[in-house]
């Protein structure tokens, strides 16, 4: 793996137009490329096969990518394994980080990106390869004293330096001999305070340290005399408590303990990613509420006009009960009454399921999307208020629209919030245009959301996708809806922009990738 070109690389995807996009790309690049439609058959063509490089999806039936890094691992810990996930799965991807994946990639994966992860891949092999060898090195030329140990270490000063994890080293009684610049970027001590004065001990937080004497003496985590991706943590000099991986080798020279050699990789950044994941999330269900508050309020005055006659009608019919048995004439209008419960009824069931679906907190799951039965369902959640407020809906839906590949609820989401802007928008009523048209030579598809309200002033037009950007009173909202939209359209791998003037309204333009090989859906547009 010492050329960034023509490496082996093996494809493991359950999807078969990923699998023949990224093949295009990897071949592209100068890669051979063998596949695999899933976890199974992936790892018998490791075996088989021993490719330089594995890419692997997480999400796949059977045997899931985690099974496979896992088993990967096992057989060869060198291996370099770039896992493919969604957006909300990023847990997965940190604890693919955590079992030494090379690197992830967010799907839909750009070539760019594909290249990227590739050539870290390659360097990360490099490095670890040279750790070993060096490792090895300091194995078989032990000499009789701490000196010439230190000695050996500074031929392979510039190796040392070099590496992007930290690298300590510490003699029989565990005094620090070797501290290399990662070590002092991460901790915040120098070099000189550290060698000949410190011990690796020295280095843990409390309890720490003799937790990780534990691990290494197990065996556990990597056989004897070694230690594999130890979770712990480190204090630095100003006090703080750094989270990391740390690997461990003893360091023998004729059956005697001579030494101890660690490599640690620096959590920190892991962890904030996690975090910004969780309040991504956090802050897009804030915005669904919001949303759904607003909604709420609508469903209850939808569904209280039906309910009152349902009511009515039974009163009625009770009245009519109560006179007698029932004549022939009387018998006939209760049917009636009832066709017109039934589906007073039904029409009640239908909003509340589909405001139900609306509030539900779910996992981000994409699936093929029909967007014009997705613009359907959000002007009919929004019915009542657009009625209320004397709003118009004029929709020109294309006949035949190709399926995207999407996450359902949250492309909903972010159609809601472009209605509720528009209803904000246009206090004494107006017109909401809803348009959906396939762009065939550019493979997209392209939704526009125009009101004939107030417009937006040229000022504020650059910020409106700002998060906690807002024109709004105090109590009419928090900035977060156009934000939210934008970040699910930019997660679906599309775009949306906005065009205004004060006093013109506003129109909304999303364009959105096609998933490829799928049929038209024909849809009834009004």
């Amino acid at each position: 793996m010492s050329d960034h070109k023509g490496l082996k690389v093996l494809l493991i995807d359950d999807d078969p137009g990923i699998r023949k996009v990224m093949t295009i790309a990897l071949e592209d690049q100068g890669h051979e490329v063998i596949s695999a439609a899933d976890g199974k058959a992936g790892f018998d063509l490791f075996t088989s096969e021993s490719p330089d490089i594995v890419i692997t999806d997480i999400r796949m039936p059977g045997m899931d990518g985690m099974e496979v890094l896992k088993k990967i691992k096992k057989m060869d810990p060198e291996k370099e394994v770039i896992v493919a996930t969604a957006a909300t799965d990023m847990n997965y991807a940190v604890e693919a980080l955590r079992l030494d994946a090379s690197d992830f990639m967010l799907k839909p994966i750009s070539e760019q990106a594909l290249s990227i992860a590739i050539k870290r891949a390659q360097e990360r092999f490099s490095t670890r390869r040279e750790l070993r060898d060096y490792t090895a090195l300091i194995e078989e030329r032990w000499m009789e004293t701490t000196e010439e140990l230190a000695r050996t270490f500074q031929t392979q000063k510039l190796l040392i330096e070099s590496s992007i994890d930290g690298i300590i080293a510490g003699d029989q009684s565990g005094r620090i001999i070797i501290f290399n610049k990662s070590m002092e970027k991460m901790l915040g001590y120098s070099r000189k305070d550290m060698i000949g004065e410190a011990m690796i001990d020295s280095l843990f937080c409390a309890g720490e340290a003799d937790k990780f004497r534990e691990a290494l003496a197990s065996g556990k985590l990597g056989g004897k005399g070694r230690l594999f991706l130890h979770e712990c943590l480190l204090e630095g000099k100003d006090g703080s408590r750094i989270p990391v991986q740390l690997s461990a080798a003893e360091l023998v020279h004729e059956e005697e303990r001579v030494g101890l050699v660690c490599f640690v990789r620096d959590e920190r950044e892991i962890r904030k990613l996690t975090q910004e994941v969780a309040d991504q999330a956090r802050m897009l269900h804030q915005d669904k509420m919001i949303s759904l508050g607003k909604l709420a309020a609508s469903v209850v005055h939808e569904i209280n006009n039906p309910l009152a006659g349902i009511l009515n009608y039974a009163r009625l019919m009770s009245k009519i009960l109560s006179r007698g048995a029932l004549s022939a004439d009387s018998t006939e209008k209760f049917q009636g009454y009832l066709s017109l419960m039934q589906s007073e009824l039904e029409r009640c069931a239908k909003i509340v399921a589909n405001l139900l679906a609306f509030s539900r907190k779910s996992k981000l799951e994409f699936g093929p999307v029909d967007f014009n039965e997705l613009l359907l369902n959000c002007i009919n959640l929004s019915g009542h208020k657009l009625s209320l407020q004397n709003i118009r809906v004029d929709t020109h839906l294309a006949r035949e629209l190709p399926m995207i590949q999407g996450d359902f609820s949250q492309l909903q989401q972010c159609v809601i919030n472009l209605i509720f802007n528009a209803v904000d928008a246009m206090p004494d009523g107006g017109t909401l245009f809803f348009s959906s048209t396939l762009e065939a030579g550019k493979n997209l598809i392209r939704i526009t959301v125009k009101d004939s309200g107030c417009g937006i002033s040229r000022h504020d037009l650059p910020y409106i996708f700002d998060p906690f950007f807002t024109t709004k009173t105090v109590g009419k909202g928090v900035g977060l809806g156009l934000s939210t939209s934008f970040g699910i359209i930019d997660r679906h791998k599309g775009t949306i922009h906005v065009k205004s003037e004060p006093g013109q309204g506003a129109e909304f333009v999303i364009e959105l990738p096609v998933k490829a090989a799928t049929p038209p859906v024909s849809i009834q547009t009004s």
